[in-house]
């Protein structure tokens, strides 16, 4: 599958969020002002496939950019799922926050997240080490 991971809130549109926030049990009813201000005030990472370039994954991360990173609204879209798109986004994300520490909360997706260095502090928290 062709697939682009895209970085920044502007080069994604709040509808284009808002649809796949739906999708989740965590975020599906978040009014359209909230998901607005929350990409305001994060950064943004997406995944755009296909020759349309539809917005098939969306990750925000909450960060001082000096010690720590909240990795958060990890979403991607059910029709495009157990294609590598998560593994891809969560990669690149890690990469990219590697020297700081990471802190994330998930209900059923450990497996995932330990991949990537995540190690349960919890039920349903998971944290990372920089590095």
């Amino acid at each position: 599958m062709e697939y682009r991971i895209i970085e920044g809130a502007d080069q994604m549109k709040v509808c284009e969020v808002e649809r796949l926030l739906k999708m989740t049990y965590w975020a599906d009813r978040r009014p359209t002002e909230t998901i607005e201000k929350s990409m305001r005030n994060s950064a943004c990472f997406g995944i755009r496939s296909g020759e349309d370039r539809k917005l098939t994954g969306f990750a925000r991360v909450i960060s001082d950019y000096a010690t720590t990173w909240y990795l958060c609204d990890v979403i991607i879209d059910p029709e495009y799922r157990d294609q590598g798109l998560g593994k891809a986004l969560v990669s690149h994300i890690t990469s990219k926050f590697s020297g700081l520490r990471g802190l994330l909360l998930t209900r059923d997706a450990h497996g995932l997240y330990a991949q990537y260095g995540f190690g349960s502090a919890g039920d349903r928290a998971m944290s990372r080490n920089p590095g």
